[in-house]
């Protein structure tokens, strides 16, 4: 496996990102791992480590990189009212879907550049803030992106213009999305109503909710963590990216 960190330039400054790979046999069929809201941490590298080792290029940005290289939040940034929670909230409220989508094309035109990354289709994969923004890459980016996959995505649905539900139509690769039976950021109404959107938008791919789990599933760090739920987020997403991607 080959790992290293590097600085992406982007129309805001310079990102920093976790690149890992295999050492041999590329170029490879390149995915976006985009974090969740505690930030760039060994648990998402970790989890970055695992897609590559089944035959891809990573890419792991840090989408806090306006407020400072460094800036991180601890498990506390989930508890509504923390210090840590208000901090986000504050920086969060700045990451829009525009601005991220601007990275987004830093990416694709970073790794345009990169002898081991396969030139094409690019697959992206989203978690709970970041679900809207890999649905958003495959609308705003239709001829790249191939394969977007959210889990327990916060904000599918919104009054926003560039909410993801409205705009489903745009995009042409396949969208997976997966909701947690228990979970306040993202419930079952919204669920509903994300389906309905997606149902009228003839876009292809599917919405599949994980039962008897809470947010965060996926997370082998968190409380929440499921071990089964999560061996079927990889599941899923190996078998979305082969059909996509190669």
């Amino acid at each position: 496996m080959i790992e290293e960190i590097i600085g992406i330039k982007t129309s805001s400054g310079e990102m920093e990102s976790f690149l890992c790979r295999p050492d041999k046999n590329g170029p490879f069929p390149i995915i976006f791992l985009l974090m969740d809201a505690p930030g760039i941490r060994e648990e998402l590298r970790d989890m970055a480590r695992r897609m590559a080792t089944t035959g891809y290029f990573v890419v792991l940005p840090n989408l806090y990189y306006r407020a400072g290289p460094d800036t991180f939040f601890g498990p506390d940034v989930l508890e509504e009212g923390s210090s840590e929670w208000t901090k986000m909230r504050e920086i969060r409220t700045k990451m829009t879907i525009p601005p991220v989508m601007d990275d987004v094309a830093a990416l694709l035109n970073f790794v345009d550049t990169q002898p081991d990354a396969k030139q094409g289709s690019v697959g992206v994969q989203g978690y709970c803030m970041s679900g809207p923004y890999a649905l958003a890459a495959a609308s705003r980016y239709p001829d790249r992106i191939a394969a977007a996959a959210s889990f327990y995505g916060t904000w599918l649905v919104s009054d926003a213009e560039e909410s993801p539900h409205l705009t489903f139509e745009k995009t042409k690769g396949e969208v997976y999305i997966a909701c947690a039976e228990h979970d306040d950021l993202a419930p079952m109404p919204m669920v509903s109503e994300l389906e309905t959107a997606f149902q009228q938008s003839g876009a292809r791919g599917e919405i599949e909710i994980y039962s008897k789990v809470h947010h965060g599933f996926a997370f082998p760090q968190r409380w929440c963590y499921d071990k089964t739920a999560a061996e079927q987020h990889w599941e899923r997403l190996v078998s979305l990216y082969r059909r996509n991607l190669g």
